[in-house]
């Protein structure tokens, strides 16, 4: 298996974008990307697009983005992993490159959420677990199931919902200094408690928002990195798992059984002491669907013991100078949750993170040359960490 570097990165602007269509939101990123890595769609020997869809008018996503960024007749597929899609679509391109069938490969993730009306993309978001048994049964939202988590969580810990406002409050004033974010102005942990219930105890504040969204990077392999870049970003490590379909399947509501089996699979592949992984990353991705989804990520990751991950919140150890730097770019929470591209949005912002060109107030000190990006899919069922390295 060959080294896999990140040479370009790009990310469109996230909220609620009716000026473009799916396309031309994916052409925002593709030219970001290619410019920052100096080539050109020819220099693009595959693609990848992660897509989730269903709410969106493009049934061939990949079809329409390769055509319109110039990227065909090069091969592309499009990849589905939930929320994870993003993730999956980097993993893609990452083998590819790895196993030498391509020495340039870009992956691309792109959602049009905002096309079908609120209740319609609730809905299929609410499909994404067990649909026959969970949906159709038992009409769970995905608010809902985050909420069975919270509300485990909370009875078994003894955590409170100002705890999970302290997640909404860090990630919204990181995302006040992103240009990309979709929430550009902090808020106050007295606004966030008196939000609505959008499922108890879950509130508005709590929660992600529906989103537009497009994000790329192009990998590259070692030989090819170092002709075409003096800064690459390596991939050093990924790690993926499943859980089960059926919620009423698992042991355990308090956290992603899938998530610590992915962070385990890539601390080990990365050299990560798992019982320490704190000591060897300078700032994380973590997959804030919902506030209690990070907290549970602290625990499922090994930045915190079990049943204290709340308290790296209260305490606001994951700010920049705590213990471990956590969303630094507003997360899902305030930069916004456009599905496909969301992974592919984490790998391209810890690129930049470890090449230090962030915003200034949001740039995590880079001491170590190492970082990570956790992206869940649905409840667990899908789950991939990827290690980054300068």
């Amino acid at each position: 298996m060959r080294k896999v570097a990140v040479v370009g990165v790009g990310v469109s602007k996230f909220g609620y974008r009716p000026d473009v269509s799916l396309p031309e939101l994916a052409w925002e990123s593709v030219k970001e990307a290619l410019d920052d890595a100096r080539l050109d769609t020819k220099d693009i020997e595959a693609f990848v697009v992660g897509n989730v869809g269903g709410w969106s008018s493009e049934p061939l996503p990949a079809v329409v983005v390769g055509e319109y960024c110039g990227l065909a007749p090069h091969s592309g597929i499009r990849v589905e992993a939930a929320c994870a899609s993003g993730s999956s679509a980097v993993r893609t391109a990452y083998h590819m490159v790895a196993s030498g069938e391509a020495d340039i490969v870009m992956a691309i993730g792109v959602e049009k959420m905002n096309e079908s009306p609120t209740p319609t993309v609730v809905e299929f978001i609410g499909r994404a677990g067990n649909y026959f048994w969970e949906f159709e049964n038992f009409g769970l939202t995905f608010p809902g199931y985050y909420a069975l988590h919270a509300t485990a969580y909370m009875n078994k810990y003894g955590a409170t919902e100002a705890d999970l406002c302290e997640v909404a409050v860090k990630n919204h004033y990181y995302g006040s200094m992103n240009p990309k974010a979709q929430f550009q102005k902090p808020i106050t942990l007295e606004e966030c408690l008196k939000s609505k219930y959008v499922a108890w105890p879950l509130k508005l504040y709590d929660s992600s928002p529906i989103t537009d969204g497009s994000a790329a990077v192009v990998l590259a392999s070692e030989e090819v990195a170092r002709k075409i870049t003096d800064t690459p970003v390596w991939i050093k490590a990924i790690g993926a798992a499943n859980g089960t379909s059926n919620l009423s399947k698992r042991a355990d509501f308090t956290g992603l059984e899938a998530a610590r089996l992915a962070a385990e699979r890539a601390y080990r592949r990365a050299g990560i002491d798992p019982s320490e992984p704190v000591k060897y990353l300078d700032v994380a991705e973590v997959h804030d669907c919902f506030t209690i989804a990070e907290i549970m990520a602290y625990e499922d990751l090994g930045f915190a013991k079990r049943g204290e991950g709340y308290l790296l919140a209260r305490e606001k150890q994951t700010y920049i100078g705590g213990r471990i730097p956590v969303n630094l770019s507003g997360g899902l929470k305030a930069k916004g949750h456009p599905i496909g591209a969301t992974g592919v949005a984490m790998i391209a912002e810890l690129t930049r993170q470890l090449r230090q060109e962030v915003e200034r107030g949001r740039q995590a000190p880079i001491r170590r040359g190492m970082a990570l990006a956790h992206n869940v899919g649905g409840t667990g069922h899908y789950a991939f960490v990827t290690i980054l390295s300068l």
